[in-house]
């Protein structure tokens, strides 16, 4: 399973590093540490961690205006896998994103919860590119 540092993990979470450093303090989200004594953070913590933020951030009515083609840094939170195709659903900052896509690609991307990826819109489609 893929970890985070506390500086990748406030980047995806759309917050400063010191903001993230804090949560990780209070015991908001768990971390460990690596070999070096970085903390770390597991990416299927940080992906429930992210969807909690954004529900809060959402009740709190702090929305965030971007245009529609742009691409949104996140972690997967959830997929769904049918024979032939996929759900993804990406929550990048309080963006939850969610692109409909083959088996296939989900596959080949190395796609699951807790895997960095970018979500890019454009009108109604959603592609992932694996970061």
């Amino acid at each position: 399973m893929q970890s985070y540092t506390i500086g990748q993990a406030a980047r995806l979470l759309g917050v400063s590093p010191d903001t993230a450093r804090r949560w990780a303090d209070a015991g908001r989200v768990a971390t460990h540490r690596d070999e070096s004594g970085r903390r770390l953070i597991d990416g299927r913590d940080l992906a429930a961690f992210s969807v909690e933020v954004a529900q809060s951030s959402n009740d709190e009515d702090e929305g965030s205006y971007t245009s529609a083609r742009n691409a949104f840094a996140g972690i997967v939170t959830a997929v769904k896998l049918g024979d032939v195709a996929a759900q993804v659903e990406i929550q990048a900052g309080p963006h939850r994103l969610v692109s409909l896509l083959t088996r296939e690609a989900v596959e080949e991307l190395g796609l699951e919860v807790g895997v960095e990826a970018t979500a890019r819109v454009k009108s109604t489609s959603v592609h992932i590119d694996r970061t």
